[in-house]
C-alpha cells in the first residue's frame, strides 16, 4: 500500500538525501517525512527561521509501506508509549538504539519536547512522563536511515 508523505524544508528536494545530523534528533539522523501535510508545513516553516530565508516549501513523495516492511529493518512505535520514550532518550544522548533502514513513529513537538526534557533532567519519574504523553495528540514522523 502506498501512502504520501511530506517532507517540510525551505527548497525543493527532487532527490531526497540521508543526512547526518550534528545535534541528536528523535530517530536519529537521515530523511525526516510525515503523513501530516499540516506537520510539513510546520517544518517548513521552522526550516526557513532557521536558514533566515522566506523559500518554504512542501515536497511530497509517494511511499510503499508494505513493501519497506518485507525489504527493510523497520521499527515502528503506534503511541508515545515507553519503548518509543526509551528510543528517543537513547537517541538524543547518542547511544546504540539499533540498526534499522526506517523509524516510524509519534513526533517529539513543543509540548512533547518539554516532557521529554523533563524526563531526562531527572525532574519527573517515567510513569508521570508516561502520563502526560498520553494527554497529547501527535503527529507521526517517517526518518528513513537508509
Amino acid at each position: 500500500m502506498k501512502y504520501l508523505v511530506y517532507h517540510g524544508s525551505n527548497t525543493i528536494v527532487d532527490a531526497p538525501k540521508i543526512l547526518k545530523y550534528k545535534r541528536p534528533l528523535d530517530f536519529g539522523g537521515g530523511l525526516y517525512v510525515t503523513t501530516s501535510e499540516k506537520q510539513a508545513r510546520n517544518w517548513a516553516i521552522t526550516v526557513a527561521y532557521r536558514n533566515r530565508t522566506s523559500h518554504k516549501c512542501i515536497n511530497k513523495y509517494d511511499f510503499d509501506f508494505e513493501t519497506a516492511k518485507l525489504e527493510l529493518k523497520v521499527i515502528c512505535f503506534d503511541i508515545a508509549d515507553e519503548a518509543w520514550l526509551d528510543f528517543i532518550c537513547a537517541n538524543r544522548q547518542g547511544l546504540d538504539v539499533g540498526d534499522y533502514d526506517i523509524v516510524i513513529g509519534p513526533v517529539a513537538d513543543d509540548k512533547v519536547y518539554r516532557v521529554v526534557v523533563e524526563y531526562e533532567n531527572g525532574d519527573v519519574d517515567k510513569d508521570t512522563a508516561l502520563k502526560k504523553l498520553k494527554t497529547e495528540t501527535l503527529c507521526d514522523q517517517i526518518l528513513f536511515h537508509t
